[in-house]
């Protein structure tokens, strides 16, 4: 029997969809606001129905998510990588060195922007300590991997806590500067690795 219709999907393009409604989404907000923008006007921005963008959000403040989470996995890998003596402060020092604008990411412009929102907007600070949540037990699992402990163990957890805590922190002391908003991409970059530098440097202290 001859299927008819659309072909199905590939999860490679439904990814790209998530990421053009997200992109959309904080386009909106920026220029209008949350509580302005429906999820008409999102789909229309990328030429879907507000049906489809319902199908990949079940709101209009998650939409962002895909932004918030794209550097969990660089992020771990960076972890497992982390060589026995080399300082916390100097983590994504190799990741820096062939790519320098990985800590900003392709989307520095636009989560700068977002990161920025999630000071006045509760839907989307809710997201945001949310991504952080679920990325703190990917954090652990690789510092365990690294020490050789079992997954359940406190020390990566604490430890995981702690880096996860540092890097929020991090950020949101760069995007909610006064004059953030007009660096170009080669200070934001910079700007942001000096920032997640010095964070980890103080995590690396511990508590005296």
């Amino acid at each position: 029997m001859t299927r008819t219709g659309r072909p199905p999907l590939t999860e490679e393009r439904k990814a790209e969809i998530r990421l053009e409604i997200a992109r959309a989404a904080v386009d909106l907000f920026v220029a209008q606001g949350v509580a302005a923008t429906t999820g008409e006007q999102i789909g229309q921005a990328v030429g879907v129905s507000a049906r489809t963008v319902w199908r990949y959000f079940p709101s209009k403040e998650s939409c962002v998510r895909p932004l918030f989470s794209a550097g969990i996995d660089v992020i771990v890998e960076c972890l497992r990588e982390w060589r026995p003596g080399q300082p916390l402060e100097h983590l994504f020092d190799r990741r820096l060195a062939v790519d320098p604008g990985f800590v900003a990411g392709p989307e520095r412009a636009t989560v700068g922007g977002l990161v920025r929102l999630t000071r006045t907007e509760p839907g989307l600070r809710a997201i945001w300590l949310q991504t952080y949540d679920e990325a703190e037990p990917a954090f652990a699992r690789a510092l365990a991997e690294r020490a050789g402990l079992p997954a359940g163990d406190l020390r990566p957890a604490i430890q995981a806590a702690l880096f996860n805590a540092a890097l929020r922190a991090a950020v949101e002391h760069y995007a909610w500067r006064p004059d953030a908003a007009a660096d170009d991409g080669a200070t934001a970059e910079a700007e942001l690795a000096a920032t997640m530098r010095a964070a980890l440097a103080v995590v690396a202290e511990g508590l005296r």
